[in-house]
């Protein structure tokens, strides 16, 4: 049985140059949800020299549209969405947004992961299928910015144990590569 390694946010370099791709991780502290409508606008705000809405330095961005809650219950369920949909906004929250980590499912492209080792960034795979265990740990959640996008608004999520698996670390080192390399039966 591997260990589980407990982080907390926000992320210092050393954290982050800690993890590797596969590591099973315990987060606990402060992530934000932001889906691909929140990173258009953050991005257009970047680009016209505009203050964000929060300070992303150092924090982690969970992509989920999290539904909404049911009575005595803090969020409803909060999957991740495809990361993939983000990765024309990443690489510019990273290099000027201070983004250190990102929490999602699927593989990102090279330019992400490219901007991912330039900027010392963590990329966590969430456990799919698993949105209600997901809302488990999380024990805050109030809308930030962009509450006119409804389910797609940044929230912040106070989380405590909230299970991920490291599946791209700041070195590039990626668990979607690197799984399937090691399974391949070759001829």
């Amino acid at each position: 049985m591997s260990t589980i390694k407990k982080i907390t946010t926000p992320l210092t370099d050393e954290v982050v140059r800690d993890l590797k791709a596969g590591d099973q991780v315990s987060i606990s502290g402060v992530i934000y949800t932001a889906r691909d409508a929140a990173h258009k606008l953050l991005t257009e705000s970047i680009k016209a020299g505009e203050e964000l809405p929060v300070d992303f330095t150092n924090q982690v961005v969970y992509y989920a549209g999290p539904t909404p809650a049911k009575p005595g219950k803090v969020i409803g369920s909060c999957g991740p969405t495809t990361s993939g949909r983000m990765d024309a906004y990443s690489p510019m929250m990273m290099e000027q947004g201070g983004l250190k980590g990102m929490i999602g499912k699927g593989p990102r492209s090279k330019e992400v992961v490219e901007a991912m080792k330039a900027n010392n960034v963590v990329y966590f795979a969430a456990i799919g299928g698993a949105a209600a265990l997901i809302a488990d740990s999380v024990k805050e959640a109030d809308v930030v910015a962009f509450d006119e996008l409804g389910p797609e608004a940044i929230r912040r999520l106070v989380v405590e144990d909230y299970p991920c698996i490291v599946a791209i670390d700041s070195e590039g080192n990626n668990l979607y590569e690197l799984g399937v390399q090691q399974y391949r039966v070759v001829d």
